[in-house]
């Protein structure tokens, strides 16, 4: 792999390979020249995924639907989803019948996430325990790609001025936080990630 080449990765284990015949009812594109059958669309039990569709996967954050493919792995048909992660230059392929269970989820509503807007205001909870054990559980948080919990984590690291200074570890799990935070807010409003972060500061002073 060069520096210039996109990571690829698949979400799928060789003992989760499950048959998946192609899907009726949806538009496919006949596969030529060896190329893969792309589909418009996929659903699963409880959402719908579509080519250009901005998804969170938990523990890479924001990322583009950039096409729905059938393809042949390990002898079956499956149905993947192809995901870009722009900043990393990686490129994610779950398969459909495995994207609820590996927590894909499309963008959150602005109802929906006023919530976790609003939980930035709140005061900090600093649990009396070891800070490794505390950096386990800000980790866990960030990587369920649920917004509050994401919040919970920027609010209680987050340190105003005249603030004693985090630590280096600190500092860390607090900027890739606020970093998913601001990734997702960016999509939802339709700005860049530096107007996000502006919106996320004002919250944070409690604005």
């Amino acid at each position: 792999m060069t520096d210039d080449s996109a990571e690829t990765v698949i979400i799928q284990a060789e003992e989760e390979v499950v048959k998946a015949p192609r899907p009726e009812g949806r538009q496919v594109t006949p596969a030529s020249n060896g190329r893969p059958a792309t589909v418009s669309r996929a659903s699963t039990k409880d959402e719908t995924f579509a080519e250009g569709d901005y998804v969170v996967y938990p523990t890479h954050g924001v990322g583009k639907v950039e096409k729905i493919a059938v393809e042949d792995i390990a002898g079956y048909s499956l149905e993947l989803i192809h995901i870009t992660f722009d900043e990393n230059r990686m490129t994610l392929r779950v398969p459909v019948a495995k994207a609820k269970t590996a927590g894909l989820r499309k963008l959150s509503t602005k109802k929906a996430y006023d919530e976790a807007l609003t939980t930035l205001k709140g005061r900090a909870r600093i649990k009396r325990t070891m800070w490794s054990r505390r950096a386990q559980e800000y980790e866990a948080k960030i990587n369920s790609g649920d917004p509050v919990s994401i919040a919970e984590v920027v609010r209680d690291l987050h340190r105003n001025a005249g603030q004693p200074d985090q630590s280096f570890s600190e500092r860390q799990i607090y900027e890739a936080a606020l970093d998913r935070m601001a990734a997702e807010l960016a999509a939802i409003d339709q700005t860049d990630k530096a107007t996000a972060l502006v919106k996320l500061g004002t919250y944070l002073k409690g604005g």
